[in-house]
C-alpha cells in the first residue's frame, strides 16, 4: 500500500484529497502547517509528497528546496498541485510533476500512479 503525505493548509482539500486516495487504497497523513512537513516527512516515511503551491507560511519552492538538500527525503518524489502555472520553477528545484488546477481526480490520481511505481 502506498503512502502519501498531503501538505496544504486548506483543510477542506487535504480531507477530500485523502479520502480519494483512500478509495484507491493508499495510505495518507496531512500535513497542515509548512514549518512541520519536513518532521512529518521524516516521521511518515512517505512514498510520494503532494503539496500545495501556496502555504500561508512559506513558498513551497523553499520547502521543496530543503526536502531535496535532505539525504534521508532526497528521493520521494514531490507533486506539486496550483491554480497559476510555475511548472518550470518546481520541476527545476526537483519536484517530480506539476499538475495545474482545476484538476479531474482522475488526472490527478494518473500522476500519483505513475510516480509510485
Amino acid at each position: 500500500m502506498s503512502k502519501i503525505l498531503i501538505v496544504d493548509d486548506d483543510k477542506a482539500t487535504a480531507t477530500l484529497l485523502r479520502t480519494l486516495f483512500e478509495i484507491e487504497g493508499m495510505e495518507c497523513a496531512i500535513c497542515s502547517r509548512a514549518d512541520e512537513v519536513i518532521n512529518d516527512a521524516r516521521r511518515q516515511k512517505p512514498d510520494l509528497l503532494l503539496m500545495d503551491a501556496h502555504l500561508a507560511e512559506v513558498d513551497s519552492l523553499d520547502i521543496l528546496r530543503d526536502l531535496k538538500a535532505d539525504s534521508k527525503l532526497a528521493a520521494i518524489p514531490v507533486v506539486i498541485v496550483s491554480g497559476m502555472d510555475r511548472s518550470g520553477e518546481f520541476i527545476g528545484v526537483g519536484a517530480a510533476d506539476f499538475v495545474l488546477k482545476p484538476f479531474k481526480p482522475a488526472e490527478l490520481m494518473a500522476v500519483l500512479k505513475r510516480h509510485l511505481r
